[in-house]
């Protein structure tokens, strides 16, 4: 049976919404020039050798929409190209490699583009959270209990115990204020966390280690956008501890430990060993497992605890044959849930920082997770990571790779 094995990486630097550095580039564009970067690292593959362009995008309309897949294929000229356009929401782009993976294992493929995208700048007004506002009352009831229980120091309080539906659009800040209920976590350890994230980010700038896997992004003006907006040098917890609660008046969940709105795009080249064998490619890993996983929308931030296990059942793994882990930052509240309840090792848990200072573009995130990934495997000299996320709707993502290179 044939492996899959990424061959390449690419991706831009991370823009905040509506005012950063990305804001006026569209979807299309700006993903065009990332697969372009990510194919121009294996000059021997000839396009016309790809089987499919899968791209994830978790909001694929407007100026996302039509099918961004296979706009992108046609923009950079390759009309022989398929393309298609997925959509897990937060990771819709490991979903996309997941679909590569699949289809070279089954003999149905030997060269993909998996790539994602996500321009927050050009959403439709109302939509910047990703989520409409709820209309039904059985689903507007159970997140009233969940804030009642949050104001009077209770636990959360799962809706589906009142036979009343969870809501698959609650606002994903009120989901992470119902992990903090239902799993004890306490502001301040959410708030030691988003510090960490930012000093690991500060550091892995300072190092040159994101300029390795960063491909300057051309702007519609002609200037040039080479580094991520978000990380905040010189963040401490005194200053995060200040913050106050965003979503609910006794809550936990603040800017500084919470990821922001973000635009941005990454793509891969997965191909088979035999492919890479043949034109002579070294693999940079080999995807080895992946995993999903469903629970109550409303606590959705814990998704990856059964998508990980999952995806080391299916490697055969434990945790603990694992070098590195990389949790997405939705929220610190989420990480150190899914982490704690897994036995990770917090010491090999996003060790150059994560979303709360690099930002989550949610269609790009499971693509660019996996270059940064790739790129820590690489300077640690470790050989096994796994990638994982929550996901909006109440669902998990996770896969095992293996560092080949």
């Amino acid at each position: 049976m044939p492996e899959a094995v990424i061959v390449s990486t690419a991706r831009s630097p991370i823009g905040r919404a509506y005012k950063g550095s990305l804001a006026t580039i569209r979807p299309d564009d700006l993903a065009a020039q990332m697969v372009r970067a990510a194919l121009d690292k294996v000059p021997s593959l000839d396009p016309r050798e790809i089987d499919d362009l899968i791209m994830g995008c978790g909001q694929p309309g407007g100026e996302s929409g039509f099918n961004i897949g296979r706009v992108v294929g046609v923009e950079l000229g390759y009309d022989f190209l398929p393309g298609t356009t997925v959509n897990r929401y937060c990771s819709s782009s490991l979903q996309s490699t997941r679909m590569a993976f699949h289809a070279i294992k089954a003999g149905e493929g030997h060269a993909f583009i998996s790539a994602g995208v996500e321009t927050v700048s050009q959403f439709g007004k109302g939509s910047a959270d990703g989520w409409p506002d709820t209309k039904n009352a059985l689903f507007a009831e159970a997140q009233e209990r969940s804030a009642a229980g949050a104001a009077g120091g209770e636990e959360w309080h799962d809706p589906r115990e009142d036979g009343l539906l969870p809501d698959v659009y609650i606002a994903m800040g009120q989901t992470a204020e119902n992990v903090a209920l239902h799993t004890g976590i306490s502001r301040e350890d959410q708030d030691h966390w988003g510090v960490r994230s930012q000093n690991r980010a500060e550091e892995a700038i300072n190092s040159g280690f994101f300029a390795r896997e960063i491909v300057p992004v051309t702007l519609p003006d002609g200037s040039v956008v080479s580094t991520d907006d978000g990380p905040r040098a010189g963040t401490t917890y005194e200053k995060i501890s200040q913050l106050k609660p965003v979503f609910r008046p006794n809550g936990t969940i603040t800017a500084g430990n919470a990821c922001p709105l973000n635009d941005g795009a990454a793509a891969l080249v997965i191909v088979s060993d035999t492919k890479a064998k043949e034109l002579g490619l070294t693999p940079l890993a080999r995807i080895v497992s992946t995993g999903v996983s469903g629970l109550s929308p409303e606590i959705m931030g814990l998704g990856p605890i059964e998508a990980v296990k999952k995806a080391l059942a299916q490697a055969n793994k434990k945790i603990s044959d694992i070098d590195l882990f990389e949790i997405n930052e939705a929220f610190a509240v989420q990480v150190l849930g899914s982490a704690r309840a897994l036995g990770m090792d917090e010491d090999k848990l996003n060790v150059s920082g994560g979303a709360i200072a690099l930002g989550h573009p949610f269609g790009m995130t499971g693509a660019r997770i996996t270059a940064t990934l790739l790129n820590n495997l690489q300077t640690h000299d470790k050989t096994f990571g796994i990638e994982t996320m929550c996901v909006g709707g109440g669902q998990g993502m996770a896969m095992v790779i293996e560092r080949l290179a």
